[in-house]
């Protein structure tokens, strides 16, 4: 695509501001109306990255759902002409909702540091993160904040949002973050110490700490409807990591706050662990390497502990845990993110002296003079991206998307752009959303998919094999709160790829509908497959589970959509 684009009024404001306020324009870098010669050497820089890896201008077809914040510059006018319409001209804006830094005890690096990373493996937002302690509560969620504004006003491409890694009592950790403004501080703290379970010594498993974590994502949800902050969202991170979170906590948080405990990480960060040695940590994917303990729920197997492709057994198992949360007609959505703490083949140390605990935070890094090849976790958007369909470039829009579950997920660059639907007479939606048909209407899935245009940052370019469809039926709440297993949902079709560039339409007809069902859409390299838990009549050739010590993340790459529903009346 040629041509420039307008943005209506705001055509010749090139100018973005980070605040609390929504309007926003596109970011230099990505706004092709802005000649190269106004601008900055780092904006410069970003749209050459961007040109290079063809995601500046690339389009897959009018009015499209498109990929990649370059891809969704080309597609403004589309977007400006459509959105009004919910015609589902989103700009897709790729981020990470979970990174540590040198204020979190088992990390190093410096906000702006992982911020002009994510920058330039090109996400457009990420959230920061640092772990929920005693040490973090008193001083560091105050002391983070100055580093995170000044990140904002240098990087005015990458959104970057204020959060923490909450101890969920009674369960694993949790992303919970707010939206920009100046109460992100005072709310956090606030949370931290009331609801935090290694602050509030609250972490086992009991009945009394399972209500404290309901009560902590009550509170979010008061601080948002008084206005203390304009939003706020809560995702839980690696849930099956060592199954302590269990299906009725689960069900609990979303029933409790629908709106603000809105989903889960699919696919763990500190995807580098699978490394072999001499040349790697050796370990788990995810450094999912765990057994169970007296806190784990008893029902969960032994392969949950393990990763499936890089994915969360949660996630992988077609018919398992998360088809039975959607099984029930209500959204839980799925990301992906590094977790980043410290980087794989990186040469930096924690700088020396200094004391966290008095401090909370370690003194800037330094260069070890080596290289790292025991640390388990890529930069962010190195290997891990989260895409949220967003109809502006803009804090509260990225929020709404997730909100809204229109969301899909990577590793590894295996695609640059995903755009599905599902259609009946003439209307339409797309990830996360509900079509309602009259019964009996036919239904049908159209999948765009933009393949890999260019080298991911291991230097390949990898090669979409296969595309499936997972289709399951709504069967409503569950009675048995701890139901992990919805027998029917199965893979309904697979789309062999055979070509490794461009893009790729494939169809497929639900047929006519007379009850409630999802879809969702998954996509391998086909590295590695193996027939699933529940099966090959459910599902013939899933990811297979990972290896520890020999799970190379870069030769087994897969992505993942979230659902789209059905309804027919």
């Amino acid at each position: 695509m040629s041509h420039g684009h307008s943005h209506g009024d705001h055509g010749h404001h090139h100018h973005h501001h980070h605040g609390d306020g929504d309007a926003s324009s596109l970011p230099p870098a990505l706004d092709t109306s802005v000649p190269d010669a106004e601008l900055t050497p780092g904006q410069l820089s970003r749209r050459g990255m961007l040109r290079r890896t063809g995601l500046l201008g690339a389009g897959l077809a009018a009015g499209s759902v498109l990929a990649g914040a370059g891809e969704a510059a080309a597609s403004v006018q589309e977007h400006t002409a459509k959105s009004s319409k919910g015609n589902g001209g989103y700009l897709w804006l790729a981020g990470d909702h979970h990174i540590h830094t040198q204020y979190s005890s088992d990390a190093k690096y410096r906000v702006i540091d992982h911020v002009r990373q994510a920058n330039a493996h090109g996400l457009d937002w990420m959230v920061i993160t640092d772990h929920g302690s005693v040490a973090h509560a008193k001083i560091g969620v105050e002391k983070v904040n100055p580093d995170i504004v000044d990140a904002r006003d240098k990087t005015e491409d990458t959104l970057v949002f204020q959060g923490l890694e909450w101890n969920i009592p009674g369960a694993e950790h949790g992303t919970v973050f707010v939206h920009p403004g100046s109460n992100e501080v005072a709310v956090l703290k606030e949370f931290e110490n009331s609801f935090d379970g290694s602050v509030k010594g609250a972490s086992g498993n009991s009945p009394a700490n399972e209500a404290l974590a309901i009560a902590g994502v009550n509170f979010l949800a008061d601080q948002v409807r008084r206005r203390k902050v304009k939003d706020a969202l809560f995702l839980a991170n690696h849930p099956a990591r060592k199954g302590i979170d269990s299906p009725h906590e689960i069900r609990g948080w979303r029933d409790a706050q629908p709106t603000i405990a809105v989903g889960m990480e699919g696919a763990p960060g500190h995807q580098a662990g699978g490394i072999p040695k001499p040349n790697g940590p050796g370990s788990g994917r995810g450094i999912y390497d765990n057994s169970p303990s007296a806190d784990s729920f008893a029902g969960y197997p032994l392969e949950s502990y393990r990763t499936w492709g890089g994915f969360d057994w949660m996630t992988s198992t077609v018919g398992g845990l998360w088809d039975s949360l959607l099984a029930e007609g209500k959204p839980w959505w799925i990301t992906a993110n590094s977790d980043s703490h410290n980087v794989y083949a990186d040469t930096a140390l924690r700088g020396p002296g200094g004391d966290f605990n008095a401090n909370g935070r370690y003194e800037d890094p330094v260069y070890s003079g080596g290289i790292s090849l025991t640390d388990t976790d890529f930069w962010p958007g190195q290997y891990s991206r989260t895409h949220v369909g967003s109809t502006s470039f803009a804090y509260k829009a990225v929020m709404d998307g997730i909100r809204a579950g229109r969301v899909w997920v990577d590793h590894g660059g295996l695609i640059s752009g995903l755009d599905a639907r599902l259609s009946a007479g003439g209307r339409e939606v797309t990830l996360g959303g509900s079509l309602h048909v009259r019964r009996g209407a036919q239904v049908d899935l159209v999948i765009r998919i933009s393949l890999a245009n260019g080298p991911n940052w291991a230097q390949f370019q990898p090669t979409l094999a296969r595309v499936d469809v997972i289709q399951g039926d709504v069967t409503g709440p569950v009675k048995d709160k701890d139901t992990f297993a919805t027998p029917a949902t199965k893979v309904v079709k697979s789309f062999e790829v055979d070509k490794s560039s461009g893009t790729v339409r494939l169809t497929y007809s639900l047929g006519r509908l007379d009850k409630p069902v999802y879809v969702r859409l998954r996509g391998t390299d086909g590295n590695r497959s193996a027939v699933g838990i529940n099966g090959a009549a459910v599902d013939p050739a899933g990811p297979a589970m990972d290896v520890l010590g020999d799970a190379d993340p870069w030769k087994d790459l897969w992505f993942y959509s979230n659902p789209m529903w059905v309804l027919p009346a």
